[in-house]
């Protein structure tokens, strides 16, 4: 059996938290190295989704070009996979050109299977932006579940996807005024062409998650509709035709992204030297049977297993040499819940989510694996908890797993100098424990082939703790001084555990699982089958595993890296005699920092401030603020706009037209829900506040130095 595993493709537009990893990324890497191990043809996909509002969306808020978002946060999504162990073959990204070739020929492949039709729609547009706004641009009520504040493309409570035509009081999510609908030219895809194929498809399915196969057929149930599949957007995959209304669109990054798995899986294949052997792993037939697992969170079901079937199947046959072959649709998309964080749910805007490189700066990624797998939310929400998150770690990763590792070694040493002894004739107890390992073998293997993650962990962690009991009842430690046979066979039984749970640790705890092998000194390639140590071999000597978990780690990493709200509520529920002293601290070290900006600053630092010489083109009132301007500034080479609070001391004509000074090099900030991208240079007394203004023209854009 051949397997193309992927997961989910994040946005490169920010980090990854826990509930990433514990939703898409993590199942899909345990279940990679079992395959591994197992000696299966595997090949693991993915890559940074690099096109879209989430995008274009970050890149104005922060200032930037989405070149230079995208490129950042694929760099940093990268670095924080490595660092979690997720063992990825290659991890790609959407803005390769084999990307942009392979989705354009997607799309004419459905045109000229007539899947696709052009209309005429209302878009929605911002007259104070003057531009049309796409989804995640737009911000309402969902009409299905009425939660408030939802984007424009689908709501994050109850998962159902949206249009902005659709959203209850929909507002622009730029200036967050009111927007109007103008006829724009899209393409869709006829989703109701595919419906009866693909209800039959999925009823064949059984094998799937109840969560996942219920979901599809729900959907599915209430009726596909056409659905645009291209946007007004100038980031993206440009569409592929010449047409005039169409010039300057781009593809809807839901249908271009999935294409991404086999656009990926190319270029992976491009860069071993090995070009068609991508084919074997997404063409039906080719070469064998494959299948094809995408795992993924809970909202992006209806994505990936209808949508996604459907763009498969638009395409029609692929044609080569060799023939004329189908897409293969997935076998599986073993989907997650969500996890949540201390009873909520993760919120990137409150900074409410344990961001996984934040962590591995604190705990090793053995610790997080562990503990994401031990509550993984496999067919319900799960929360992550910083109390259970110490006793996990502390009573079953070291009070179970590394104390008996470090007692069958420590003996091995102290008794048999370092060698794994000779075992005598075995008793009912010693078979029983070569039957428990046999056993762990066979059922964390059905486990992960079912996905159920968190049982294979926990059955693996019985085997360690048959290994403690094991140990317990034997006594070694007496025998020692009665029976040296017997101690040796206690022993080499103990290391023979010890070996298997270095094999079955692997797609779990892959650190862990290569410091056992180390201290088996063992050099044999990891499979998945149990061949006892030989007699005689040597080891090395006993380490420590894993170290517990303090209270000073937990409370250490709250204070630095949730915000003071957040850290005030998580110290008085787990520290409740100390919280107030340790917020005491804080705003003692933030008194002290916000003192050292009021003395004296260096020259260097004050450099470092970009003031540049502007011209008032444009003054306007605030739409969302009584006291503020909306001012536009020409700075030669550009025309920024900046909020300002200057209602009270000037009239829109005193402004008009004047010489002003900006603060240019300032991370632009919402101020009432309008971006103001840098600061005017005034004087304030307290009463009054006055603009410095030049006193003649002088060039726009000079900088004052």
């Amino acid at each position: 059996m051949r397997y193309t595993v992927t997961s989910a493709l994040p946005y490169a537009n920010g980090p990854i938290h826990a509930g990433h990893l514990a939703g898409a990324y993590l199942p899909a890497d345990i279940f990679v190295r079992y395959l591994r191990l197992k000696g299966e043809d595997v090949v693991f996909i993915c890559g940074t989704d690099e096109h879209g509002t989430p995008i274009t969306f970050r890149a104005l808020k922060e200032g930037k070009s989405p070149r230079e978002i995208v490129d950042y946060y694929h760099e940093h999504i990268k670095t924080t996979f490595e660092r979690a162990k997720i063992s990825f073959d290659y991890f790609g990204r959407t803005e390769l050109p084999v990307h942009y070739r392979i989705s354009q020929e997607f799309f004419l492949k459905a045109l000229e299977n007539g899947y696709l039709v052009k209309k005429m729609e209302k878009q929605a547009y911002c007259e104070h932006d003057k531009m049309f706004l796409p989804d995640r641009y737009v911000i309402g009520t969902c009409p299905y579940c009425g939660a408030e504040e939802q984007r424009g493309d689908q709501c994050e409570v109850c998962g159902h996807p949206l249009t902005p035509e659709k959203l209850i009081n929909p507002r622009c999510n730029i200036c967050g005024g009111s927007i109007t609908f103008k006829d724009s030219a899209h393409y869709y895809i006829k989703m109701q062409e595919f419906q009866a194929r693909l209800k039959e498809w999925i009823e064949k399915n059984e094998h799937w998650k109840s969560n996942v196969r219920n979901t599809v057929l729900g959907w599915i149930n209430e009726g596909l509709e056409e659905r645009a599949i291209t946007r007004d957007l100038n980031w993206g995959i440009p569409v592929p035709l010449d047409e005039e209304d169409v010039k300057g669109k781009v593809l809807y990054v839901w249908f271009e992204a999935p294409i991404g798995y086999i656009s990926i899986t190319i270029e992976h294949f491009k860069r071993l030297g090995e070009q068609d052997k991508w084919k074997k792993h997404w063409l039906k037939g080719y070469d064998g049977e494959t299948r094809i697992i995408h795992f993924i969170g809970k909202d992006n079901i209806p994505f990936h297993a209808i949508f996604w079937p459907a763009f498969l199947l638009s395409y029609g046959e692929f044609k080569d040499e060799k023939g004329k072959f189908d897409w293969l649709l997935p076998y599986d998309v073993p989907a997650n819940e969500y996890l949540k964080l201390e009873g909520k749910k993760f919120s990137t805007s409150r900074n409410w989510a344990i961001w996984v490189h934040e962590f591995l700066d604190e705990f090793p990624a053995d610790y997080l694996r562990y503990y994401l797998t031990a509550i993984m939310p496999e067919t319900r929400d799960s929360d992550f908890n910083f109390a259970d998150f110490k006793s996990k770690i502390n009573d079953e990763l070291v009070n179970n797993l590394g104390n008996f590792v470090h007692r069958a070694l420590t003996f091995a040493n102290r008794y048999f100098d370092g060698k794994v002894p000779e075992r005598g004739e075995l008793d009912d107890l010693d078979k029983e424990a070569f039957e428990e390992i046999e056993r762990t073998f066979k059922d964390v293997s059905e486990l992960i082939l079912n996905y159920r993650f968190k049982d294979a962990l926990k059955r693996v962690m019985e085997l360690s703790a048959f290994g403690n009991r094991y140990f317990d009842y034997r006594k070694p430690w007496k025998t020692a001084k009665t029976d040296r046979a017997r101690t040796a066979t206690t022993v080499n039984v103990s290391l023979q555990i010890v070996k298997a749970l270095g094999i079955v640790l692997e797609p779990f705890l892959p650190d862990a699982s290569e410091k056992i092998w180390h201290l088996l000194n063992l050099e044999e390639v990891k499979v998945w089958r149990f061949r006892p140590l030989k007699e005689g071999h040597g080891v090395r000597k006993a380490e420590i595993l894993f170290r517990k978990v303090e209270d000073e780690q937990i409370k250490n990493y709250i204070i630095k890296y949730f915000p003071e709200n957040a850290v005030k509520d998580l110290l008085r529920k787990y520290f409740p005699r100390d919280y107030k002293e340790l917020l005491k601290g804080k705003k003692e070290k933030k008194k002290v920092e916000e003192e050292k900006t009021m003395g004296y600053i260096k020259f260097d630092e004050f450099a470092k401030v970009d003031l540049r010489v502007g011209k008032i083109v444009e003054v306007s009132d605030h739409p969302n603020a009584d006291k503020l301007y909306l001012v536009k500034v020409n700075l030669g080479d550009e025309v920024r706009q900046l909020v300002a609070g200057l209602k009270k001391y000037y009239k829109p004509e005193e402004l008009l037209n004047h010489y002003v000074i900006v603060v240019t090099n300032l991370e632009p900030k919402k101020l009432r829900g309008v971006e103001s991208q840098g600061m005017l240079l005034a004087a304030d007394d307290g009463e009054n506040v006055s603009l410095l203004l030049p006193d003649r023209e002088i060039k726009l854009g000079a900088r004052i130095r």
